[in-house]
């Protein structure tokens, strides 16, 4: 049996692994952009196998649908591992992270030129989508400072209070700021119906937040922030300068989490205070980095990767009920694996690693049961 375990754990956090899986997602597009070309009938179709083009046109394995569906998920992961920054790392949780990625994607928005302000300078107005996004995120940074050098001086529940009531602050002001964010009638976007490079831009982003954050944890500061998250008071005691990190840190998950908030709004070419200020895309970041794993690099990837199909296919299954289930998932990882997927693998003598499960599915039997049999 531990054998078996050795081989799973070989399998799933294997270099090899990885990179097989990054060669997948990189070259699965070439299969839309080859079914475009076969249905085209240009020079490019003449280079593609009549077999092949034959299969790609009636078999569909790549479509606009696909590509959008791995960029939700590319994009799921990527904020989840954002919060994972504050929430696990550094042992702040926050219920309002979401506001982050609000602000990032009415400031895109507007910078593209969305704005239903007629004295909207024109200086920021009709910006391409490239600085438009970055300057979403730089939005999202300052305002995360400067609400962060209030709200992070609490601690526990009245932090994740805290940035609750921001969440809900900020989208009811948005939301009567009929100038900044259309109202009812919600900000249009210039369309830009390009599914391969949104594609391509989430799972840059995504790859590039993954090293940046393995990167980090082996950092003299991505150990300060799991010092912080242990004991506060002894990492003051021990040099550490809490604050100028719980800052940092958040501050940056707060920078991605903006610039991603604008290449969504660019990609949904429409916005509103309520679709942007979602206060369940806080609850699946919290659902997913719990999942995978709290604390860990590679916890909130499995965790959302899981979670995303898994609700794909409760939704499409059972409607009506999909969120019971999401409850009932949540309150079983409480329960059950409070560690998560991660803390299976790697905790051998945790009480939810997969060896003391595994253990438990099969227990050894006693040498006086063995000799009364």
């Amino acid at each position: 049996m531990d054998r078996i375990i050795a081989i799973i754990q070989g399998i799933v956090f294997s270099r090899r692994t990885h990179i097989i899986l990054l060669v997948i997602l990189v070259l699965m597009p070439l299969l839309h952009f080859g079914r475009e070309s076969c249905k085209d009938e240009g020079q490019l179709a003449a280079m593609i196998p009549e077999a092949s083009c034959s299969y790609l046109i009636d078999e569909k394995p790549v479509t606009n649908a696909t590509l959008l569906t791995f960029t939700q998920m590319f994009i799921l992961i990527i904020l989840a591992s954002n919060w994972n920054l504050t929430g696990g790392f550094t042992g702040y949780i926050d219920f309002g992270h979401a506001v982050f990625f609000g602000i990032g994607a009415f400031a895109t928005a507007n910078l593209m030129g969305a704005s239903r302000w007629e004295e909207w300078p024109a200086l920021l107005s009709d910006w391409s989508f490239w600085p438009a996004m970055a300057a979403g995120g730089l939005v999202a940074a300052l305002f995360a400072l400067m609400i962060g050098s209030a709200t992070l001086r609490l601690k526990g529940p009245y932090f994740s209070i805290a940035m609750l009531g921001t969440l809900v602050a900020v989208r009811e002001i948005v939301r009567v700021s009929k100038n900044f964010s259309g109202g009812g009638l919600g900000l249009n976007l210039p369309i830009y119906l390009n599914r391969p490079m949104f594609y391509y831009l989430s799972l840059t982003i995504m790859v590039l937040i993954i090293g940046f954050i393995s990167w980090l944890r082996k950092t003299e500061f991505g150990a300060s922030l799991v010092a912080i998250r242990e004991d506060e008071v002894g990492a003051e005691m021990r040099g550490i300068n809490t604050t100028l990190h719980k800052i940092a840190a958040f501050g940056t998950a707060a920078f991605i989490t903006g610039s991603v908030g604008g290449m969504w709004a660019y990609q949904n070419t429409f916005i509103d205070a309520d679709i942007a200020f979602q206060q369940t895309r806080t609850i699946d970041m919290v659902m997913m980095s719990m999942l995978g794993g709290l604390g860990t690099v590679a916890g909130p990837v499995l965790g959302s990767t899981v979670m995303f199909w898994l609700r794909d296919v409760v939704w499409s299954n059972f409607l009506l009920y999909h969120q019971i289930f999401e409850g009932i998932l949540l309150i079983i990882i409480v329960l059950f694996v409070p560690e998560g997927i991660m803390g299976m693998f790697d905790r051998e003598n945790s009480g939810t690693s997969l060896n003391q499960i595994i253990k438990g599915w099969f227990p050894k039997s006693s040498p006086d049961e063995e000799d009364s049999q």
